[in-house]
């Protein structure tokens, strides 16, 4: 998938086979490896600092968007019902129905273009290499997203939109 050889999608679909099978089972969906590994709290695998960070951007007027490739297709269609901090995003652009699929740069210019805001003025913040490129290519600002440090990817798209750190 990092290669370009397969897409997001697919190789999402061949890992949930992988680890259906592994514990004697058929997954044919995304979302069953997704509710399976995560739980059924949404709430509970929301990181505290992501949580920070929204709420300090949406409390100084900044728009808030989510451009993702499979959101519906990974959690369900129920999903943004069960995590009220979702309401907090004014833009959801999901492939799971455009079917434009990051770094296609139709994808970024969908979500530009409801957000009603120049590229230069929007920070586009994930952990794909291939994706924060695709949002550079767009003109976004980017931040690649550390799994591992994730309070200082957080900081750092605050800072590109003038904000103070999270606490």
């Amino acid at each position: 998938m990092q290669a370009g050889k397969v897409s997001e999608r697919d190789d999402w679909m061949t890992r949930s086979r992988e680890v259906g099978r592994l514990v004697g089972e058929d997954w044919d969906r995304m979302e069953t490896f997704v509710q399976r590994a995560r739980g059924a709290d949404v709430q509970a695998v929301i990181r505290p600092e992501a949580v920070a960070a929204i709420r300090a951007t949406q409390a100084a007027g900044c728009r808030l968007a989510i451009l993702s490739n499979e959101l519906d297709l990974f959690y369900g269609a129920d999903f943004r019902a069960r995590l009220p901090l979702l309401d907090l995003f004014e833009v959801v652009v999901d492939a799971t129905y455009t079917k434009i699929l990051k770094p296609n740069p139709r994808a970024y210019a969908l979500c530009i273009e409801q957000l009603d805001l120049a590229a230069r003025g929007c920070v586009f913040v994930n952990d794909q290499w291939r994706n924060v490129e695709g949002g550079r290519r767009a003109g976004m600002q980017v931040v690649h997203f550390d799994v591992m440090q994730p309070q200082l990817s957080y900081n750092q798209a605050l800072a590109l939109l003038g904000l103070p750190p999270a606490d």
